[in-house]
């Protein structure tokens, strides 16, 4: 960057410079055509911004989305608004960032192109703020250095990566405070000029004072006037500033990583005038006070996270990696090649001299340019003076959740990229403009190289946040020892039903990382999935001897003890899991489900009342305790109405249709029964339970008017071939069915193959059930179930 001289009206009008309301970059060398407009450059940044992130239009949601987004309640939660601004709830406080999700959640739902266009939008907001405000502090190429940072495929990570909605939202705030700022400053200098001209006029009678306060006069002017396409504000200068504090608040409240700001407003003062001023630092306080009382709770939030485990080096290794990540994030920014989106993580060893080499080198560097500063070097110091401010809390001097996997990430200098683009475009339009008229199409023809190439480099990086799978194949693929990567990836896999491909991406993390308890605690939840409990229930434990409070390990190896029957054991780590986490509402549903099981009902219902008290909307909850109250307290009513309200919660809930269904056939309500059965089906074709029951009020109600073998065998037949044949009580209801249609023969071979089956699954009393319905179809007449009440 370079400080532009003042264009004086005696100048030769055959000068080339471009107009003041233009950038440099614009139209260096060049005679201004009849198009060129601010709105048309305008225009071409928007749209280039748009183009080169198309690959992120129709992103899905990725890693943290899932808890920020997807999984939030409190994005749907009547009270999560106030809970969003006054709890520790949230998975971080940045309040704003989940206001917006939570108006989007009720916008668009869970379609995730709307928050992708959202942060596209800021994103490409932002670039056109940054655009105008450093025409504002006169800076050259200024429309360059705004097209680099938007174009910047280090920038990928914030924008297509939803989560990082924190960042995109608070740097529109942070250059929207800076702008202010800027406005109030200029309009205090030029009171200030008019207060000296007041003065001039005052002693118009005296030489010496004349001559002081006309110089005082020019000096003034010169500092407010000399910036190209800058106009006098008309807004009040107090309302400027408070507008620029309100605007710094907002941004906090997005991301307090912008907390460095009063800083930048200190050295542009240095910038404009040579030197920092008493009036320049108190007038930053307001904006440090701010920040001191957000950040606290930043802490809080990423220690709540488990930030106190991240890191135990000491400061010394701290001031090494420093050193590390400045070199690091400058080498990335002016050449973005090889981006990941996790970085192996360094280990720097404080005991060797040469680990402090890159701080040397980073006090050299500023002080070569401040050597220099009143010529090329101040816009070196400005320019990464900037970026060593903005980058400051990416440093590894505090912990951040992230830096247990690595101490560097592209999202980390979002802010502090503007440095050194500015610096970039400034240094190569004057370079430009310093080859004369004859040689601008070269200046041109090369901006819009570099320009297409970062549109195309950002282009192809964008596609690799397309969704999960994609997202951590990359990963892998430049980082091959990211146990994260490998963990993230099956589990990726293991949502989509693909557990074999999953199950050797855990066991390769914990090959990498031996004591990664998530990676343990996935790979038991793939095992289940295969069936392979006895399997599973050793990596739960292997997790839980790792971190013993790990309520989610508790709770998935209470519920694979559940499942073999292990009650009294599972009741142990489901009871585990409410003490770790007693406000998380699916703990409270698991223990009453074995609680349950176990027999004891009271307690059963406690739990489930306890869950609904902490998620009123948990449709879970509703439809288990509706189970409870059906079938061990035989409060039909009251069952009904929880099945309608988890109905109410989750339309899309079969379970919920099935048994309220059987809790209408209980009271005799015949034909609303049916009328739920075949809206589960209808919902879900492939949902065994409801064809059974429908196939078994079909063929035995006694009911005539609604008896229908052929439908019941049909639906039978479902039920079974979904069962793969090897349920005999599905089985069952297809011999009753056969038999409502006169088929005996194939009603007694049926029955007796459900017989034999329920025999040899130990299920004793079933078995002799079956039978008795086997002896009616031998004598030739069908079941009938007087009950109504479904089998």
């Amino acid at each position: 960057m370079k400080e532009v001289k003042r264009h004086r009206s005696h100048q030769p009008a055959k000068t080339s410079r471009a107009p003041a309301a233009l950038p440099a970059i614009e139209t260096a060398g060049l005679p201004r055509p009849a198009w060129d407009r601010n709105w048309l450059w305008g225009l071409l940044l928007v749209a280039g911004t748009i183009l080169a992130y198309q690959p992120a239009w129709h992103g899905g949601f990725i890693w943290s989305d899932e808890s920020h987004v997807v999984h939030n309640r409190l994005l749907v939660e009547p009270d999560g608004l106030q809970r969003i601004w006054f709890s520790l709830e949230a998975p971080q406080y940045y309040p704003l960032v989940f206001t917006t999700f939570r108006l989007e959640r009720a916008l668009w739902g869970l379609h995730p192109a709307g928050y992708h266009w959202v942060n596209l939008l800021l994103h490409t907001a932002s670039a056109l703020l940054l655009w105008q405000l450093l025409r504002q502090l006169g800076v050259r190429g200024a429309w360059l250095a705004a097209a680099v940072f938007a174009l910047h495929p280090v920038n990928v990570e914030s924008v297509a990566w939803i989560t990082e909605r924190k960042n995109t939202l608070s740097l529109f705030f942070f250059l929207l405070s800076l702008s202010f700022y800027l406005r109030f400053d200029e309009q205090s200098e030029q009171s200030k000029v008019w207060s000296l001209k007041s003065k001039v006029r005052s002693r118009e009678s005296g030489v010496g004072g004349q001559e002081s306060a006309s110089s005082d006069t020019q000096h003034a002017t010169r500092n407010t006037h000399d910036i190209p396409g800058a106009r006098p504000s008309t807004l009040d200068p107090r309302l400027c500033y408070a507008l620029s504090l309100f605007a710094f608040v907002l941004a906090l409240l997005s991301k307090t990583a912008v907390a460095p700001l009063p800083l930048v407003f200190l050295l542009l003062a240095w910038w404009k005038r040579g030197r920092v001023a008493g009036r320049d630092v108190w007038r930053t306080v307001p904006f440090f006070a701010a920040a001191m009382l957000l950040i606290p709770l930043t802490i809080v939030f990423e220690h709540q996270a488990g930030a106190e485990i991240i890191r135990t080096d000491n400061f010394w290794s701290r001031l090494a990696g420093a050193g590390w990540c400045f070199w690091f994030y400058l080498y990335k920014a002016l050449a973005p090649l090889k981006l990941m989106f996790i970085y192996p993580r360094w280990r720097i060893d404080p005991a060797q001299l040469l680990s402090y080499g890159p701080d040397l080198l980073v006090v050299l560097g500023f002080g070569v340019c401040w050597r220099y500063r009143r010529g090329w070097g101040k816009a070196g110091l400005l320019g990464l003076g900037y970026f060593l401010v903005m980058i400051l809390p990416a440093l590894g001097f505090v912990n951040i959740y992230f830096m247990r996997f690595s101490l560097v990430a592209d999202h980390w200098q979002y802010f502090a990229i503007i440095g050194p683009s500015a610096l970039l475009a400034a240094a190569l339009t004057v370079g430009w403009e310093r080859l004369g008229r004859a040689n601008s199409d070269l200046g041109i023809a090369l901006g819009g190289a570099l320009i297409l190439v970062l549109g195309v480099l950002t282009w192809k990086q964008a596609h690799i946040y397309a969704d999960e799978e994609t997202l951590w194949q990359d990963t892998l693929a430049e980082n091959p020892a990211c146990y994260m990567a490998h963990n993230n990836l099956g589990n990726a896999l293991l949502q989509m039903g693909r557990e074999s491909e999953a199950i050797p991406h855990f066991q390769k993390a914990l090959q990498i990382q031996p004591d990664y308890a998530e990676a343990h605690y996935n790979l038991g939840n793939a095992l289940v999935q295969e069936g392979r409990l006895d399997e599973a229930l050793a990596q739960y434990r292997t997790a839980l001897q790792i971190q013993p409070d790990f309520a989610e390990a508790h709770s998935n190896l209470g519920n694979a003890l559940l499942s073999k029957g292990q009650v009294e054991q599972a009741l142990v780590h489901l009871q585990k899991a409410v003490e770790s986490q007693p406000d998380y509402a699916e703990w409270h549903c698991n223990l009453a489900n074995a609680l349950r099981q176990a027999g004891r009902v009271d307690e059963a219902l406690a739990h489930y009342q306890q869950a609904l008290t902490i998620q009123p909307r948990l449709a879970g909850a509703y439809y288990s305790l509706g189970n409870l109250l059906l079938y061990q307290k035989g409060q039909v009513d009251e069952a009904i109405a929880h099945y309608q309200k988890a109905l109410e919660l989750r339309p899309d809930y079969p379970e919920a249709l099935n048994n309220l269904a059987i809790a209408l056939l209980r009271k005799g309500r015949v034909r609303e029964a049916i009328n739920q059965f075949q809206a589960a089906i209808d919902m879900h074709p492939d949902f065994a339970p409801a064809c059974n029951s429908l196939a078994w009020l079909l063929a035995t109600t006694t009911q005539a008017s609604v008896r229908d073998g052929a439908r019941a065998i049909t639906l039978a037949r479902q039920a079974d071939r979904l069962a793969a044949g090897n349920n005999p009580v599905f089985i069952g209801t297809l011999a009753a069915a056969y038999a409502e249609a006169g088929r005996f023969p194939e009603a007694n071979v049926t029955s007796q193959r459900a017989v034999q089956l329920a025999t040899a699954q130990n299920q004793t009393v079933l078995a002799a059930v079956l039978l008795t319905h086997a002896e009616a179809y031998q004598n030739g007449s069908p079941f009938r179930d007087t009950g109504d009440t479904g089998n």
